[in-house]
């Protein structure tokens, strides 16, 4: 009987020792498990270590391999390659000669004691994601089913961990009128979690920026400074429990930048450094995107009285800086959702992106 065989995919990593060498000898021995062949081994990438942890720096790499091994038994060489090498199994985030991972085995589902498939945490690793999109960039996760290009795009140059621990903050970013309160209110409710909104109502000097005196522009934008930094402080979100924000605190910044004059930014960033620091870093950014000609008309429709003198021009600057900020962002992992291919007030699509971000947080109800 001929079985068929099976594009599969293994992450390598080493931070003891001669770590090229180790990761060598092991692809070496790869191509010597029976039925497999190795095709494609990605550029050895050196990587610091998840979680912060006080170790070396690691040498990571991702290889292809064709195989008519079952995954278990697949698994069970890889374990016995590790023993080879030298791995010692002790703690979870202990130094090791060799590392290999078990990614993706075609495009099956595996949950047996010992083997996850796909690898549970692979779309929080850049160090796992951008070695496979280069090298299979159409390629879907048979979960999250979007392609590794898209998911190395999520996490950039970052690799992060689950920390259950920690206030689990969902944070919504975009230009004003693309949608973040409506994605907000929709999500919290989705995932029982508590709501934290923008003190748009309550800042008494923002009316007058938008009418144009200026001479207000620095009180505005430090009444949203303050307010927005006591809302996720790390003293008051609760280790454990999911948050949904309507806006990302770091926006703070843009609105200074294109608001204030040089001497009143001198200022700003001063005071925005002392409340930065004791901010909780959202665990998921999302970035709701949409043209700054569809923003407006959605400013003109909701009919705020101190909006309605807002400029496209203006509203294209703000897109502008929210690009540069998110493109740059290593935080947290961003995911970009087009207004375009995305309605917040569509059930179905909103099921969808609850079931996308619980993969990248610890969901937990908000006490109520």
């Amino acid at each position: 009987m001929n079985i068929e065989s099976v594009t599969t995919y293994v992450g390598l990593g080493s931070n003891l020792g001669d770590r090229r060498a180790h990761l060598d000898q092991a692809i070496g021995l790869i191509g010597q498990v029976p039925a497999t062949t190795v095709c494609q081994v990605s550029a050895y990438q050196p990587t610091r270590p998840l979680a912060g942890a006080d170790q070396p720096e690691y040498l990571n790499a991702v290889a292809r391999i064709q195989t008519t091994l079952s995954a278990p038994e697949l698994f069970a060489y890889l374990r016995r390659i590790e023993d080879c090498l030298g791995r010692e199994r002790s703690t979870r985030w202990a130094s090791r000669t060799i590392d290999l991972d078990l990614l993706l085995y075609g495009d099956e589902t595996i949950d047996i004691p010992d083997l996850t498939v796909p690898h549970p945490a692979m779309h929080l690793r850049s160090f796992v994601l951008a070695p496979l999109a280069a090298m299979s960039p159409d390629l879907r996760h048979p979960v999250l089913n979007v392609t590794m290009t898209t998911l190395s795009q999520r996490v950039k140059l970052g690799s992060f961990v689950l920390e259950p621990g920690m206030p689990q903050l969902i944070s919504i970013a975009g230009n004003i009128g693309v949608g973040k309160t409506t994605l907000a209110n929709g999500l919290a409710q989705a995932l029982h979690a508590k709501v934290l909104h923008e003190p748009y109502d309550t800042n008494p000097f923002m009316p007058e920026v938008y009418a144009g005196h200026m001479a207000y522009a620095l009180d505005s934008e430090l009444y949203f400074l303050v307010n927005r930094a006591e809302q996720v402080a790390r003293d008051t979100l609760l280790p454990g429990q999911t948050y949904v924000s309507d806006y990302l605190f770091e926006k703070v910044c843009i609105y200074a930048e294109l608001l204030l004059d040089d001497r009143q930014l001198v200022l700003f960033k001063k005071i925005h450094a002392r409340f930065g620091a004791g901010v909780v870093t959202p665990r998921l950014v999302i970035y709701l995107h949409d043209s700054s000609k569809r923003c407006l008309e959605r400013i003109h429709r909701r009919n705020r009285s101190y909006e309605q003198d807002i400029e496209e021009s203006f509203l294209d600057r703000l897109d502008h800086a929210y690009d540069a900020l998110l493109e740059d962002w290593d935080q947290s992992p961003v995911m970009r959702l087009d207004v375009a291919e995305f309605d917040s007030l569509d059930s179905n699509h909103l099921a969808r992106l609850v079931e996308d971000i619980k993969h990248y947080i610890e969901v937990t109800h908000a006490d109520h």
